[in-house]
Order: C-alpha cells, then structure tokens, then sequence
C-alpha cells in the first residue's frame, strides 16, 4: 500500500515554521531588553546620581534613581563605632535615717546610715587618649564614675567638667590608643537622613538601633528656671534608659548627636528621641579640656518668635527668624549696630528660624569670636559683623575693671589697705555678687578669700586654677567683712 500525503498542507507548515522562528525571535529579544534593564539598574545604583524626569504630556511626574549608598545599610557605620561606645556606672551615696524604735519612727528620729545607689549610662570616646563625652545628667552626684569598654575593660573615670545647660560632661580615663568616633557636622544633617544610635538600654551594652532625623532645632519645655541650651535633633531610633550619653552615627560613621532624652508617658521609648547635636558637644567638649570650663559667647539681645501680628507689620514674606524686642547696652549686638525691631535671619552661613536655632548657633562661639550676623531692617537685608563677649558669670573671664568672674561673683585681689585693715598677708577679695554658686554657697561681698581647699591664694587666677583641678568640690576659708574667720563651700 502506497503512502499518502496532502501537499496542500506545505503552507501551513510553512506558516507554522514562520510563527516557530518568529516566537523564538521575541524570546530572544525579551531576553536581550531584560538583560539590558538590569545592567542599566545596576549601573544607575552604581552611579551617585539623582534624576528628574518630566512627562510631554500634562500628567508631570518625578522620578528618583537611587542608589546603592542610599539604601539603609548600616554595617559600616555599626562596625566602625560601637568599640567607641562605653558603659558608665556611676555610684553614690546616699544618707537615710533608719528608725529604731516606734517613737524614732513617728518623730523622724533614726540612726543615719549609708547607702549605696548604682546608676548606668553610656559615653562616647572622642579621642583615642580616653576623653569621654556622655550626659551631665548621667554623672551627677556621682562619688565614683566607672567606664567599661567593649572590650570588658573597665577603667576608673575622672570628671573634667559638665556643663548643665547643653546637658554635656566630659570623662577622662587612663588609656592610650582607644577607638573613637570622629566628629561630625551636624548642620549638615537632613530630615530624613539615616542614623544609628549606640548605647547600653537597660544594662544592654552594645545595642544599635536605626531610625531617621525626624527634625531639627527642637526644643523642649523647662520647667526648672535654669539657663538651658536647647536645640535638638529628633529621630525615632529606638532610646530608652541607658542610653543617654551615647553615640547618634551618620552612616559614614561620624558622631553627628550625643542621645539625651525621650518623649514619653511610661518612661520608655514611644517614638520620639532627642540628641544634643555635635557642633554643640564638640565646643563643650574642648572647652573643658582647655580652661576646665565653657567659654559661652553671648549676643545680648532679648528675642521672640515671628507672630502673626509682627509679620504684616513689617510685611515679611516668611515666618522664619526671629524678632528683636531688645539689645543690651554695650553688648555684642549694640556694638555692633543691631537694633531693636530687626528680624534675625542668619548667623554665619546658619539659617535662624526660631530661638532655638539662634542658642545653638551662639553656642559654636567663644567670647571674642567673629560672626557676620543678617537681619531685615526697613524690609532690606543688612548684614552686621559681631564680635561676641562673654557672660558675666562666665568663670575666668577678667572685666574691665580688672576683677574676674567666679561662679556668679567678681573676684579681685585685695588691696593693701584691705589687707593691712584685716591683718592678714594676702587673699582676694569678692567685689560683687551675683546669681550663681556664690551666692548659694552663702558667701557675702567683701568676704577675702584666703585658702582654697587649704592651699594659699593671692590673685584671682590662683583660685580660679585651684578650682580647675577640683574633682568633686571647692572649699574655700576667709575672713568675713566683719572679720570674723569664716568658710563655705560648693560643688564643681
């Protein structure tokens, strides 16, 4: 029997073939286009570039190519950091009276008796010869601070200085070729950026936790009276107790924050953490190693928030700034020729948008610093060159009358008449009294200062030297102004 075949079927086998070669076509050139869009992704994240795209057509839009450095990645930052990160163990004592009887009980009788309290923080080491920075908060009232490494060393600390208006203290121990972050600008923080934070929550030693810069120039409530610096960095890394004093790191692993406070109704973190920025810590921090005290510029001016009111008043376009109710006479401004109605705008190359960010632009500088100072006058731009002084109470520094400022006080040396008067061969003597330990202290103008902390003294600068190398406390003996020998003393 002979094979049969239909030829009429060549067409469509034909066809069939051309379909095959043009299917494989298609796959090939998908494969090709798939290819060649992912070697384009990875070459955009390779490349630091961000690009704005618009539409032809009505419906604009916006693209962005991010990179691979964009993505939060934070071994580096983690790795390089967190040896330079401590825990400190702070240690006090503390006096109770312990009733040993009924009667001592309701009459608030009782033997005294010592207790230890133990309380816990973190640090950061700036530099590798073991000076620390933490919280002034974390230290105070301590009789021993103790700080232990990454490693589980442990080291016994001595306290350089605190400044309780930025919340600042700085440690030192004795250790050599230490880990330590480096310094980082903080005004050049983003919202949004990235950042770590580094500290010892709850005992936890070690802990890294990453969030965002939420905000900047923040502020919070002062319910205490005291003279505060305050312009935070918010983020919501995770902060809880344990973890004031520690490190907030850039993701190139910069100190960019020292962690100080939370928001919170339980005590723990509910999303909201604020750190002193480091252009702040960093002046606070070397002006206690150098002079064992802050050297704090001031600009002498009473100022307060653009309102509504003052804006159409003075026809501003923005709200950012603030207003100048008053400047003190003979003051930084004054002599500079800033007036009271100019609007701040602008410190050096820092933007001013509300009080805050004026304190903390005013904290970068020292007294006899220069800083070209903008503000609006009559609705033109002026700008006005500054040379800041210091605050009377500012410890150390000398007026023009010769005396020097001492905690609140004007010390100067005493006079031969003063000397000869009291019968006595030398001392310094307290010429004016202000707000400040002094004067807590209980001490009066005309008390001669003769001893500190049992060492002889005979000029201003011999006290104010004495104090720097004070540990924990200043006790001071003299005559008083009706010359009778008297004593006080006070806390560093």
């Amino acid at each position: 029997m002979g094979m049969f075949f239909d030829f009429s079927q060549l067409g469509l086998i034909n066809n069939i073939k051309a379909y095959m070669k043009r299917g494989i076509s298609i796959v090939l050139l998908s494969a090709l286009v798939g290819g060649l869009t992912a070697y384009a992704v990875v070459n955009v994240m390779q490349n630091d570039k961000v690009t704005d795209v618009s539409a032809v057509d009505d419906s604009a839009f916006r693209t962005v190519n991010l990179t691979h450095e964009n993505w939060p990645d934070f071994t580096y930052a983690a790795e390089t950091s967190v040896d330079a990160v401590v825990y400190v163990k702070v240690i006090s004592t503390a006096k109770t009276q312990q009733p040993q009887s009924l009667f001592d009980y309701f009459f608030g009788y009782g033997t005294p008796q010592q207790r230890e309290k133990v309380g816990s923080g973190s640090g950061v080491i700036i530099r590798e010869d073991g000076y620390i920075v933490t919280n002034n908060h974390v230290i105070e009232g301590a009789d021993k601070i103790q700080v232990t490494l990454n490693t589980n060393q442990t080291y016994d600390a001595v306290l350089v200085g605190t400044d309780p208006a930025t919340d600042v203290a700085l440690l030192k121990i004795e250790a050599t070729g230490l880990p330590y972050i480096p310094f980082g600008d903080s005004d050049k923080l983003r919202l949004g950026e990235w950042v770590i934070a580094i500290g010892s929550p709850y005992n936890l030693r070690s802990t890294i936790t990453a969030g965002i810069v939420s905000a900047k120039g923040r502020s919070m409530p002062n319910y205490t009276g005291e003279f505060k610096i305050e312009s935070f960095i918010q983020t919501d890394a995770a902060v809880n107790p344990g973890n004031s004093g520690g490190a907030l790191v850039d993701k190139a692993g910069n100190l960019v924050g020292i962690n100080t406070a939370i928001i919170s109704k339980t005590g723990s973190y509910t999303g909201y953490s604020f750190a002193v920025p480091s252009n702040i810590v960093r002046k606070i921090a070397y002006d206690l190693m150098d002079f064992g005290s802050v050297k704090r510029a001031v600009l002498g001016i009473v100022m307060q928030p653009i309102d509504d009111k003052i804006a159409e008043d003075l026809k501003l376009s923005s709200r950012n700034g603030v207003y100048i109710n008053e400047v003190s006479k003979s003051g930084a401004a004054d002599e500079a020729g800033i007036k009271a109605g100019d609007v701040l705008i602008a410190i050096d190359s820092t933007r001013i948008t509300n009080s805050a960010s004026v304190l903390e632009a005013v904290s970068r500088f020292s007294p006899g610093d220069k800083a070209k100072v903008t503000v609006i006058r009559d609705g033109k731009e002026q700008v006005f060159e500054v040379t800041f002084k210091g605050t009377s109470q500012e410890t150390g520094t000398l007026s023009d009358d010769g005396s020097v400022a001492f905690y609140g006080a004007s010390i100067k040396e005493a006079s031969e008449e003063t000397l000869s008067k009291f019968g006595i061969k030398h001392g310094v003597e307290i010429v004016e009294l202000g707000p400040g330990k002094i004067m807590e202290a209980g001490a009066t103008e005309g008390f001669i200062i003769q001893y500190v902390n049992d060492q002889p003294v005979k000029t201003p600068q011999d006290v104010i030297d004495i104090v720097k190398k004070s540990k924990r406390a200043v006790f001071i003996q003299g005559i008083t102004p009706s010359g009778r020998t008297g004593y006080f003393g006070f806390g560093v």
